[in-house]
């Protein structure tokens, strides 16, 4: 298993990077997406995720 998984774990300990950041951005998106039941067009659903996820 080690060597089935090794150049990832070499790469991980080199850079000390995850995909947890990625995968928290996007249950809060999805939480984003169910709470709004449907937004009236995409502007106001990107503004919505830019508050949540702070860069507004």
């Amino acid at each position: 298993m080690i060597k089935a998984h090794l150049d990832n774990i070499l790469s991980y300990l080199r850079q000390g990077n995850t995909n947890a950041f990625i995968g928290s951005t996007n249950l809060k998106i999805q939480e984003i997406k169910s709470a709004a039941r449907g937004f009236g067009n995409f502007k106001n659903y990107r503004i919505a995720i830019m508050f949540h996820c702070g860069k507004l």
